[in-house]
């Protein structure tokens, strides 16, 4: 049978939900959450039970430069590949083994993060409050509404949105590595627009200096039809690949002129960063195949 989040560790869901202080509604008060320090050792826990020998970080170098900038007070910026509910906690737990400045990258992490985290299942949000974030109204949701009917909700995301930007303005000069998913959901295999940049991400680029693309290789959270909690489990060598200190301006304006005349400009920007990441996904994953053959 397969194991999930929920069979698999039983333990670890009921301790994180005990220990819990995430709101589980959402609103423009509450949009930054810090980190929960008791939760965090929970998911580190979860992780190392399900990572193999083998797994770690490549270019922690690159990461180190990117937070050296951050700490001179420059916006950085985490691009990452998504395809679990625990990519974060990979990053996070990786880092914490990592030597150097591992430990002080970690702890200065902010993730950009969904509401759907926060309100739709206790365990998730749970888990989703160990790590620091700025809660956003996704813009898939917004899409999803109808003006007519659903006004009150459409101000609601509003709000959220307006109070999620002034909260990244505040932390992204205090020495933070700002995280985000620049495909705004996990990749689903056979579903391929899963895995296409949201055209939101350009304000981001717009916002920041200074940023690394990180590839995810290796899976020990597969994605199912289901409650996230459902989610299926599996072992794996896991390697987190972390490219060069890119300007954001430099890379916006190239991927700007390389799109066509009538092209939707925020989009070549989210396609270009979609692509980069791909790039380093695979040149990581021959790395990783090696590892495997050993």
């Amino acid at each position: 049978m397969t194991e999930t989040l929920s069979t698999a560790f039983r333990d670890q869901v009921k301790r994180a939900i005990a220990a819990s202080k995430v709101p589980t509604v959402v609103s423009e008060d509450n949009v930054y959450q810090e980190g929960n320090a008791d939760i965090l050792p929970i998911l580190d826990e979860m992780v190392d039970a399900l990572i193999l020998p083998g797994s770690g970080i490549d270019g922690l170098e690159n990461l180190e430069e990117l937070f050296a900038k951050a700490k001179s007070g420059k916006p950085c910026l985490l691009l990452v590949e998504h395809y679990s509910n625990m990519d974060l906690s990979i990053l996070l737990t990786l880092l914490r083994d990592a030597g150097g400045c591992g430990r002080e990258i970690r702890n200065s992490i902010i993730a950009i993060s969904g509401m759907k985290l926060n309100e739709d299942n206790s365990a998730v949000a749970a888990f989703a409050g160990a790590y620091s974030r700025i809660v956003i109204y996704p813009s898939r949701s917004i899409q999803g509404l109808d003006p007519e009917k659903d006004k009150a909700e459409i101000t609601r995301s509003s709000a959220i949105n307006r109070a999620a930007m002034k909260a990244l303005i505040r932390h992204k000069y205090k020495g933070n590595l700002v995280l985000v998913f620049p495909s705004g959901t996990r990749y689903r295999p056979g579903q391929p627009e899963t895995k296409k940049g949201v055209r939101e991400i350009d304000s981001y680029i717009r916002s920041f200096d200074y940023m690394c693309f990180v590839a995810l290789n290796g899976q020990i959270l597969h994605v199912q039809k289901a409650d996230m909690m459902n989610d299926a489990v599996s072992k794996d060598i896991v390697r987190v690949t972390t490219g060069p200190v890119i300007s954001c301006s430099e890379f916006r304006d190239n991927a700007i002129q390389a799109a066509a005349e009538d092209e939707d400009k925020k989009q070549a920007v989210a396609d270009a960063i979609m692509l980069e990441l791909e790039k380093l996904h695979t040149a990581a994953e021959e790395k990783r195949k090696e590892l495997l053959k050993r």
